[in-house]
């Protein structure tokens, strides 16, 4: 069953429906949150964003948009909980720990990218996880970002070019 049909239902206050979107959409929700936060907060600001869902999508208008949506609401979560970061305390990201189990190589070249990842400024790793790591098109992202098409091109190709060089800088090092 599509999104649009699953949002359509939901609005209709079908609790299978909108049961059936958060199963269907937790673990990519949850997982860009990660990836701009760190584990501990990415759990908080997952449910704040699933109320948020459940308290608007009675006023969804286009249930074929629902997945921009889902991310506008989940960029504005993130950026809720940055912003009172930032203003308790300057520039402590963390960078994200290694999954348990896998081979040592794999654990050093995903925690390299991840703290790559962390070392980005928020707009330039924000298009790059919804660009790259949650497939939404340019004017997606642009829509979540509320930016123009254009802006998320320069985001990324910024994005691209600084991962690149963090990246580089680690290898020397």
């Amino acid at each position: 069953m599509s999104d649009e049909l699953l949002v359509v239902r939901a609005q209709l206050g079908e609790r299978a429906a909108l049961a059936e979107l958060v199963t269907r959409w937790r673990v990519p929700v949850w997982t860009y949150v990660r990836r701009m936060l760190d584990a501990e907060r990415a759990d908080d600001v997952s449910q704040e964003i699933w109320l948020a869902v459940v308290r608007g999508l009675p006023r969804l208008r286009e249930p074929g948009r629902f997945a921009p949506w889902l991310f506008t609401i989940a960029r504005r979560s993130v950026t809720d909980r940055l912003r009172g970061q930032y203003a308790r305390e300057p520039e402590t990201l963390t960078a994200g720990e290694a999954a348990a189990g896998d081979p040592v190589e794999a654990m050093v070249d995903r925690a390299e990218l991840i703290s790559a990842l962390t070392r980005l400024p928020v707009p330039e790793r924000e298009v790059l996880v919804l660009y790259y790591l949650e497939d939404l098109s340019v004017e997606d992202c642009a829509q979540v970002c509320q930016v123009p098409a254009g802006t998320i091109k320069s985001r990324l190709s910024r994005a691209r070019r600084l991962l690149r060089a963090h990246l580089q800088e680690g290898e020397r090092s």
